[in-house]
């Protein structure tokens, strides 16, 4: 159920991202008369899983999700349709418009992608405002993966800095963002009385780059049993709701992370446990560990044990929160984009193909987490396809503003050339990156 619920949200998020991107090229081109003879959501070689004509448009459903298109009449695109383009040119054709026209049918798919994930930013503000927790409401400190204990950082420390940057509240993504892209080279805490600083090595730098932020750090909290899922070993050991697990395997469990690491040792096995109920007994047990690690049950997340900040916003809020929310990200992935061009980030391990986007969903289908990963998807296709490459729209562009700058458009020919070696560079980067998925999976 869980990867039904992954490929749904991927394919319902792909879907919005594609349909409004292609919209934002289908209406300039209706606007300015120029004739679309197809709107496809999904590639449709050979053949479509649906289509239906009306007026001069087919609209359908390809089988492959991979994107989608409309193909306009008059234009050299990813149909490559080469007759069309040696009969005399047409009023209601995309080569008969001016040169500013077609500018704005070619950005337009563009700037939809930059307006819808500034709009979505701005509807999660609205929506669900913004939660954090303070460093200074940070109770019992971080949990630290196998990366962190690498660095140096132990459970219970608190972050205060990384590089210049104050940590004013708990943020794992902003710490591995000041470290990978900003180049922080050293991290901040305060452990017990103390204050120390903690120098981030290369080895470790590259782990965090590989792993994406995984296995790193965390927000320490007690254990707390908020429900017990039925049917599952933690119901026939007997734990209940606001009990506990005390030890495991002879070891004294105190925090969530700690039992996490426990179970993830003993995938499959047996292991034995110390339980404390809701009402006080203590119970040895032993209990099967299923091969994910887990024994059914839910804690309560941090917000039962410390102070949980929340902004909201009104509409008049959100809007500009939206935009900054935008542009910062999109800062980001240019820095990142930098950064692989310099060979400060290894392309290895920050190119992905749509396995790595199906990760960044929730199985559980929460929906904040759902729109959050389609705001950031909508400005990061806005920002691929306004890249200067032949196939994508930034490639029409670039040859656009040469025409309006020296009035002479290049040749079809040129055109047919340019975009068939733009398809087989972008062909050749997904497989590229889709090799790349296939073997973190064997690392």
């Amino acid at each position: 159920m869980n990867t039904v619920s992954i490929v749904l949200q991927l394919i319902l998020c792909l879907s919005i991202l594609v349909v409004l991107h292609e919209c934002g090229h289908f209406f300039p081109a209706k606007w300015f008369k120029t004739r679309v003879e197809k709107f496809y959501l999904f590639f449709n070689p050979w053949f479509s899983l649906y289509k239906v004509q009306k007026g001069e448009t087919e609209y359908g459903i390809g089988w492959i999700p991979f994107g989608g298109y409309v193909k306009i009449a008059g234009m050299i695109d990813e149909s490559m349709d080469k007759d069309q383009m040696k009969g005399p040119v047409q009023p209601w054709e995309f080569r008969a418009k001016p040169a500013w026209q077609r500018l704005i049918i070619m950005v337009g798919g563009v700037v939809v992608n930059f307006i819808l994930g500034f709009l979505l930013f701005a509807m999660i503000f609205m929506v669900w405002g913004k939660e954090y927790v303070k460093t200074e409401d940070v109770k019992y400190g971080i949990s630290v993966g196998s990366i962190g204990e690498e660095m140096g950082l132990k459970d219970g420390d608190v972050i205060l800095k990384v590089g210049d940057y104050t940590m004013d509240r708990f943020n794992p993504g902003m710490v591995v963002q000041q470290i990978l892209i900003d180049g922080a080279s050293q991290v901040q805490v305060r452990r017990d009385d103390k204050i120390l600083n903690i120098g981030v090595s290369p080895a470790v730098k590259d782990e965090l780059s590989k792993s994406q932020g995984n296995d790193f750090i965390g927000l320490r909290q007690p254990l707390k049993v908020k429900s017990v899922k039925g049917g599952t070993e933690a119901e026939k050991i007997n734990l209940e709701k606001d009990g506990t697990i005390i030890e495991a395997d002879g070891k004294p469990i105190a925090y969530f992370h700690e039992l996490s690491k426990a179970l993830d040792l003993k995938k499959g096995e047996d292991i034995s446990l110390k339980l404390v109920s809701a009402s006080g007994d203590t119970l040895s047990r032993i209990a099967k560990v299923t091969e994910q690690g887990t024994l059914g049950f839910q804690p309560y997340d941090y917000g039962e044990f410390m102070t949980v900040s929340h902004d909201k916003y009104s509409l008049f809020k959100a809007i500009p929160a939206g935009v900054k929310e935008g542009i910062n990200f999109l800062s980001l992935q240019l820095k990142a984009f930098k950064k692989m061009f310099t060979g400060e980030l290894d392309y290895k391990n920050s190119l992905g193909s749509i396995i790595s986007v199906s990760t960044l969903f929730d199985p559980s289908w929460d929906w904040h987490q759902f729109w959050y990963i389609t705001a950031t998807l909508s400005i990061i296709l806005g920002f691929f396809n306004i890249l200067p490459i032949p196939a994508l729209d930034g490639g029409y562009v670039v040859f656009l503003i040469y025409e309006m700058i020296t009035g002479k458009a290049p040749s079809d020919k040129f055109m047919e050339v340019v975009n068939v070696i733009g398809f087989i560079l972008l062909i050749s980067l997904m497989i590229f990156a889709l090799g790349l998925d296939i073997s973190r999976f064997f690392r």
